[in-house]
């Protein structure tokens, strides 16, 4: 017997869909806000090449990832499924941040069984690796995709850049409050299974 695992993203799904954007708006004297992103590649929300954004990122991330709010609620209800669930994080950050990463989730208390940071936005392999029962995400293309491959519910995390529509077995959530009651009718008793 174990426990059913959950495939969990952290930027913009643990952490709050704002996080970049006083960093951006200081760096590039914008003013964005998160109404401004309609899409997951930034670079389209303002006059900025990608490589320029690119290198800007890669010597700011780890200020970043360090100083990103946790979204509302999550630290609350990831640490009462910790009771129930194994919370496996995978993340498109690369390896050179996990230090900090590691920091961050202790610093906010927020329960980590694994944390996988695989460098890429394709969580496919890694969500069949650790055997995931479902996946929390806020990328579009990423929730339909581990959906249809792995066949697992996919709570995605309404942002304006992801309101693309979704097949059944993709869930549209509005924060943690929600995908918590969502959780509870998709498991509601099944603290372990059999594997």
């Amino acid at each position: 017997m174990r426990k059913l695992r959950f495939g969990i993203d952290i930027d913009g799904t643990v952490t709050c869909p704002t996080s970049l954007l006083p960093h951006i708006n200081e760096q590039f004297g914008c003013n964005l806000c998160l109404d401004d992103i309609k899409e997951y590649d930034l670079t389209k929300a303002f006059p900025i090449s990608e490589k320029e954004f690119y290198d800007w990122y890669m010597t700011a991330e780890s200020v970043i990832y360090a100083t990103s709010p946790a979204q509302e609620y999550a630290k609350m209800i990831l640490s009462e499924w910790q009771k129930r669930f194994e919370l496996y994080y995978i993340s498109a950050r690369g390896e050179n941040v996990l230090d900090c990463t590691r920091q961050w989730f202790d610093t906010e208390e927020i329960p980590y069984d694994h944390i996988e940071l695989i460098g890429s936005h394709h969580k496919i392999e890694a969500a069949k690796k650790f055997k995931v029962d479902a996946f929390f995400e806020d990328k579009h293309d990423n929730a339909v995709g581990i959906h249809e491959e792995l066949n697992i519910p996919v709570l995605l995390f309404d942002t304006p850049y992801n309101r693309e529509p979704i097949p059944e077995g993709v869930i549209r959530v509005n924060g943690w409050k929600e995908a918590d009651e969502w959780i509870n009718k998709l498991f509601p008793t099944e603290a372990e299974i059999i594997g």
